[in-house]
């Protein structure tokens, strides 16, 4: 990875977040000191008079004051009405933020909700009563990941990697477009080169990623992530399912997939994507779950059963 192309990253991340932090303090403060903004974002007192230049020449009608009771202010008549955003607004805000956080490995999120909030005592963290983690199990592995793509998507840099999939490995070089977080993972969604076509990508199937030449944009459009197109429905099942397992069925299908039958057993029906899913959800239950239907993958099951008697049975004789 370009690692010097991330610093530079980081740090003009830093300084948007800051100067938005500065304009949102201004918005609801009569006026402030350089001084305090230097205290309050951790820099020198040179950053914030780089920072306040940098606002006016975006159009931000600033104004300084020296003297003792001079301060920056923005120019009256200029202010948005602080109430723009209600309470629950800024709470809901904060939620998402958070959860960025969450993958990012930082509190820079909720470092820039609390600047955003200034003066809003009643937005503390715990007031928000919604905890969102977007990370997994594999985080360490995975925020790298996501922040060297977010960077490569706002510079349009193509990205290579070596790409696992049930088919083998390839090698991709992707113009990448947007990172998705859907079905309990994360995904880029880019122009595959070797496909010629946009297609989706897990993470945490990729390896080895670098930072290649840049490219012009596309006109691009978000894939329907709906589970029908992404896993077309191949195979409607029907089992028979030990009561201990309703938890899962309830997790994972919802309680409208299955009823009792008179003698306790529950008779689940679903769509499966293909017969690999069919088998490995059946073989998860152990003897807890018996396929009734297709017939044809009772055999796949049985098969499935078969080949494992073969290599652990000798182990027990």
């Amino acid at each position: 990875m370009n690692y010097i192309y991330l610093s530079f990253y980081r740090r003009t991340t830093m300084k948007i977040d800051r100067m938005i932090g500065i304009l949102s303090i201004l918005l609801q403060q009569e006026k402030v000191t350089a001084p305090y903004l230097a205290e309050k974002f951790e820099v020198s007192r040179r950053t914030i008079n780089r920072d306040i230049d940098a606002l006016c020449m975006a159009g931000i009608p600033l104004v300084t004051e020296a003297g003792q009771n001079g301060g920056v202010s923005i120019m009256e008549g200029y202010k948005i009405d602080r109430t723009l955003f209600t309470t629950q607004d800024m709470q809901a805000i904060l939620a998402g933020l958070r959860s960025l956080d969450s993958i990012s490995g930082t509190n820079q999120y909720q470092q820039l909700m609390e600047k955003l909030s200034a003066g809003a005592s009643n937005l503390i963290a715990g007031d928000t009563h919604i905890l969102i983690d977007l990370s997994s199990w594999y985080k360490s592995a995975l925020s790298p990941k996501i922040e060297f793509l977010h960077s490569a998507i706002l510079s349009s840099n193509k990205v290579s990697f070596t790409y696992h999939s049930p088919k083998g490995e390839t090698q991709r070089t992707v113009e990448p477009y947007d990172l998705i977080f859907q079905w309990a993972g994360w995904y880029l969604w880019g122009w595959c080169e070797r496909r010629e076509a946009f297609r989706l990508f897990k993470l945490m199937r990729m390896m080895d990623l670098s930072l290649g030449e840049s490219f012009e944009k596309r006109a691009v459009f978000l894939p329907d992530l709906s589970p029908k197109q992404i896993f077309p429905p191949q195979f409607q099942i029907t089992a028979k399912i030990d009561p201990v397992y309703k938890w899962r069925l309830v997790e994972e299908f919802g309680p409208e997939s299955f009823h009792a039958l008179p003698d306790g057993m529950l008779l689940f029906s679903a769509a499966f994507f293909d017969k690999q899913s069919v088998v490995g959800w059946i073989a998860s239950f152990g003897g807890g779950a018996e396929l009734l239907e297709p017939a044809e993958l009772r055999q796949e099951v049985f098969r499935f059963a078969e080949s494992i008697c073969k290599k652990y049975g000798s182990s027990f004789e």
